[in-house]
């Protein structure tokens, strides 16, 4: 694990910590002088950090194995919130779909709703599982070897294509979700907080509990040997193919339920898929960078960060719109981002990269 140490001579340092000793100061502040709000905003940013967190760790898995950044990201997460919409409000297969209907058969079951939903939801994201097995094996296993920048560029290349096809299904009418939690939620105060935040808090938990226990699995000893040396780990007779494909499956799985919650509050008001939802990937690429492409506990930590820092940002800076710019939130993440870089230039947990000459 990499250790995060500051060196109170280095003037980028000295400016992180201060930078943190106020947010501690203001966050006190606020707490005292505003309880209600102050709650209802930590929640908010809670939840936001907790779907960059999210996808995040799909960045870090799919890294982590095949040392690539994956920029098609977006647009999985926007196909597989396309497959949950097709099982939960179309109540069909995905994929199958396009050509014709098979129904879904866990709605012909009966049950509870909020049952229904969820096993559907599972079998979707077995379906975004699928999808990034296939992209693994036929765009990124026949480049084994090849420069690592050709390979990103062929990720950012199935962005493109990806993000069109998604885009023609819902350019005329965006695609429900229907989540359980619907648009509801309770007051604290004058603040309103959504059952949503709740739920990627949650389902942010369990991913990376998940992911905790399978690097101690035999599988994750073997990804984590790939990670550290490809050539090494071929020698010692680890299938580096069946790796790759692991982190991808894996990786497109976060990729779906980042999806999902691009749909839902904190993040969009709407719901449903539509042609925003392929932007989310790019809004978490912050804590991507700061946490340390190759950090699990840095994808988690970096989502926080940047999440807290937009959600505060929007909150009590709202009335500096008028030299901000009403997009000013936006870009906070992009700012938190470079300040952590000056401190860690591999990130807050990235492990940094040594060359001998």
């Amino acid at each position: 694990m990499a250790k995060l140490k500051l060196n109170f001579s280095e003037p980028s340092h000295v400016i992180g910590v201060s930078l943190l000793i106020g947010g501690v100061i203001f966050s006190v502040y606020e707490l005292v002088h505003d309880p209600d709000i102050f709650v209802t905003t930590l929640l908010k940013s809670l939840a936001l950090g907790s779907v960059y967190a999210i996808l995040a760790l799909g960045f870090v898995l799919i890294f982590k194995a095949t040392e690539v950044v994956n920029f098609s990201q977006g647009s999985i997460a926007m196909i597989g919130a396309l497959f949950i919409s097709f099982m939960v409000a179309d109540e069909n297969l995905p994929i199958v779909g396009f050509f014709w209907e098979i129904k879904n058969p866990i709605y012909s079951l009966g049950g509870p709703e909020w049952l229904m939903w969820t096993l559907s939801v599972l079998v979707a994201l077995c379906f975004a599982a699928m999808l990034g097995l296939v992209i693994e094996r036929l765009a990124i296993r026949p480049m084994i070897g090849e420069p690592l920048f050709s390979v990103a560029v062929i990720t950012l290349g199935l962005e493109i294509v990806l993000r069109g096809f998604a885009n023609d299904t819902v350019k005329i009418q965006y695609r429900n979700i229907n989540a359980p939690w619907g648009t509801g939620g309770f007051k604290i105060g004058s603040g309103f907080v959504n059952w949503s935040y709740f739920a990627a808090m949650i389902v942010a938990a369990i991913a990376f509990v998940a992911v905790f226990f399978f690097y101690r699995s035999r599988m994750g000893i073997a990804m984590r040997a790939v990670a550290h040396d490809q050539e090494a780990a071929m020698a010692q007779g680890i299938n580096i193919g069946k790796v790759f494909a692991i982190a991808w499956g894996a990786g497109a799985v976060l990729a779906a339920l980042g999806g999902l919650f691009a749909t839902q509050p904190p993040v969009r008001q709407t719901g449903a898929v539509d042609p925003e939802v392929s932007l989310v990937a790019f809004r978490a690429l912050p804590a991507v960078i700061l946490g340390g492409l190759d950090s699990v506990q840095g994808a988690l930590i970096g989502g926080l960060i940047v999440g807290t820092a937009e959600i505060y940002a929007g909150q009590y800076l709202s009335g500096q719109t008028a030299w901000l710019g009403s997009g000013y939130p936006l870009i906070v993440p992009y700012f938190v981002m470079i300040i952590g870089l000056l401190v860690r230039p591999y990130g807050l947990f990235g492990t940094p990269e040594i060359r001998r000459v």
